[in-house]
């Protein structure tokens, strides 16, 4: 038997018995591309994705899943938004894959759809690292350093006397400062800093003249040439007039209710509402050819009178089913006789059985036997998704505080 050269080496039994590996040297780039493209899409991640997706919006759930009684998967939002749909058209709710009946005693939470979504990957939105879903928010609002600044806006005084406080302080600030930045620079400790200080400077950051419009939106390094090379401190005042009048409206419009009950306050007489306990608005149908859904409250009394709240559903369309875009307004209605005009201020808030969060607006309006309906508000919710929570349950339940008042 003769001795095999050594330039030639001398293949192996699992070379010889699987022939596919020499084969793939010989493939062309663009197909193993394709190979690794479809073994990409392949993945647990994007089949379960295709799985758990809600049936009605075809998107994975946010938060809450549920389930009708054949196991069809609905997200929080559509679940409550087919409950509403129902309630307006005074039909049962079904489930939009088997027709099956569905309520919130019938329809029960997969928790095991939960915590599955919750771990699926899903990229960032501002420095597109991917991290689990139920960590992904608290990423992008706390530890992100590409994540966008919020700034708050600060009212202060504009009289002589505190104009002249205010820059004392602002000088004595600065220079305990300059100060303790001196004094820490020198130590490790502050060379550690300086260093976690250049790495969140790639944050976006705004210009420093968007207070009189300017719309530039950054990274933090760049701020100060843009500063610099910012056209905005250069225009006139006439330029500008419209901007500080839109941010003054807007602070204003913010402070006007806590102003306005502190003013209420500081009235020498003044009564709250003997029925300050949760209101319960209860849905009714109109008697007219279109059975509209309306809700109304049993009478309390309030100030030796009588009275109820009644709310309506898009109470300027003929078929709230048809908009997606949903609003419930009501109005404060008295129900006995007056012999003088009540002066009357109220505040709709969260009761204590109440499922959505409600928005401090304070409403006024003078009772009397010619105008004994207040004009119709709407109901000030914090979240405009609440709507359908709100109509998805049997009754409406908030706090309604009144007062009378006289100076």
């Amino acid at each position: 038997m003769a001795e095999a050269p050594e330039s030639e080496p001398v293949p192996c039994s699992s070379e010889t018995e699987v022939p596919s590996d020499t084969k793939d040297v010989d493939e062309p780039l663009t197909k193993k591309r394709k190979i690794n493209d479809k073994e990409t899409s392949d993945k647990l991640e994007h089949r379960l994705g295709g799985i758990l997706c809600c049936a009605v919006c075809l998107d994975l759930p946010q938060a809450a899943v549920y389930q009708c009684s054949n196991g069809h998967l609905m997200c929080a939002p559509c679940f409550t938004h087919l409950l509403a749909d129902a309630r307006l058209r005074d039909e049962a709710a079904t489930c939009p894959n088997c027709r099956v009946e569905i309520s919130k005693t019938s329809a029960s939470r997969n928790l095991a759809v939960e915590k599955t979504v919750s771990e699926l990957p899903s990229e960032c939105k501002y420095c597109t690292c991917v991290f689990p879903r139920h960590s992904l928010q608290h990423h992008e609002e706390n530890t992100c350093e590409e994540r966008e600044f919020k700034f708050s806006q600060m009212v202060v005084d504009t009289s002589p006397k505190r104009r002249y406080l205010d820059s004392l302080v602002r000088i004595v600030s600065s220079l305990y400062a300059l100060l303790v930045g001196a004094l820490r620079s020198t130590t490790p400790a502050g060379h550690a800093r300086a260093a976690l200080k250049r790495r969140r400077g790639r944050r976006l950051t705004g210009c420093r003249y968007a207070c009189i419009g300017c719309p530039w939106l950054g990274p933090a390094h760049e701020a100060a040439a843009h500063e610099a090379a910012c056209a905005h401190p250069r225009k006139s005042a006439a330029d500008v007039v419209s901007v500080l009048a839109e941010r003054e409206r807007r602070a204003k419009e913010a402070n006007a209710v806590y102003n306005q009950v502190l003013d209420l306050l500081s009235y020498e007489k003044i009564t709250f509402n003997e029925c300050t306990a949760d209101l319960q608005l209860k849905p009714y149908r109109t008697e007219e050819f279109v059975h509209k859904l309306y809700y109304e409250t049993s009478r309390f009394s309030a100030f030796g009178h009588q009275w109820v709240v009644k709310a309506f559903v898009n109470k300027n369309q003929r078929d709230p089913t048809q908009s997606s875009q949903r609003e419930i307004t009501y109005q404060l209605i008295l129900k006995s006789k007056t012999v003088l005009a009540l002066g009357v201020q109220w505040l709709a808030l969260r009761g204590p059985y109440g499922e959505a969060r409600l928005r401090a607006q304070l409403r006024a309006h003078a009772f009397s036997d010619d105008a004994p309906d207040a004009p119709p508000h709407a109901l000030p919710l914090a979240d405009d998704n609440d709507t359908n929570r709100l109509l998805s349950n049997k009754a409406i339940h908030f706090r309604l505080i009144m007062f009378l008042t006289s100076k």
